[in-house]
């Protein structure tokens, strides 16, 4: 049998409150089980290190050349001290600028009226950025070469971390695709329990909340190493969603 191509990974975990106790870092097994999981991508490092541009830029630097991805968390923010991509951007030697569909993202997310600097500041990032879609919050993370950069908190990196397999070599490859409806889990929670048990031996499926424009709703991803079957699943979702008159959220 041929052998899979090796694939691995590094994660920077970017932020003074993880450095000095206050916060509890929760991302880097998150990130290496998801990685190993999904993707068949070995984390072989991990740092963590402070909001300091010098260090981040030496540090990115490093491991892009290193490993075939790095997965940054944190900094990317409204705040002043989020500093994470324009220091990538220095790192790169690219400009830090609006990315034109971050921006209309949040615009259109948070109004034109309260759509302030902040909010602003974060459709910046490094030039010829792609996008990391967020169903969480809004504020997209983004891929520049091999690097990938998400927010610190938890729960929205867990929410928009399917949407960087699109960007990986995968070691084994495993198909996904992402239903997400505008509705709450307890309300499809016993068809989804029918349908993965329907299914049990070709797809997983998972269902993940978020809050988007103002209403809560149900990302439900769906892998399996089978298209085939992943698009026999997925009609069976809409038909789920028809059924309870359950909005499809369109990104």
């Amino acid at each position: 049998m041929k052998k899979k191509k090796k694939v691995n990974a590094a994660i920077l975990i970017i932020g003074n409150e993880i450095l000095s106790g206050r916060t509890k870092d929760k991302n880097i097994a998150f990130i290496s089980n998801w990685l190993n999981l999904n993707c068949g991508i070995t984390v072989l490092e991990v740092r963590i290190i402070p909001d300091v541009e010098k260090t981040i830029v030496e540090t990115v630097k490093i491991l892009s050349k290193k490993f075939d991805y790095v997965f940054t968390t944190g900094g990317i923010g409204p705040t002043h001290d989020d500093i994470t991509a324009q220091s990538i951007a220095k790192a790169f030697k690219v400009k830090y600028e609006y990315q034109k569909e971050a921006y209309k993202i949040l615009e259109r997310y948070y109004g034109k009226k309260f759509f302030n600097e902040g909010r602003k500041k974060m459709s910046k990032m490094p030039k010829n950025s792609k996008l990391i879609y967020n169903p969480s919050s809004a504020a997209p993370g983004f891929m520049i070469k091999n690097v990938l950069s998400l927010p610190g908190v938890p729960s929205i990196l867990n929410s928009m971390i399917e949407n960087c397999k699109p960007y990986l070599v995968k070691g084994s490859k495993i198909y996904s695709k992402t239903l997400n409806v505008f509705t709450v889990e307890s309300t499809i929670s016993k068809e989804l329990d029918s349908l993965q048990r329907k299914f049990l031996k070709t797809v997983d499926i998972g269902s993940y909340p978020f809050f988007r424009l103002g209403k809560v709703g149900v990302s439900i991803v769906t892998r399996s190493t089978s298209i085939k079957q992943l698009s026999k699943v997925r009609k069976d979702l809409i038909k789920i969603a028809k059924s309870k008159k359950i909005k499809i959220l369109k990104l």
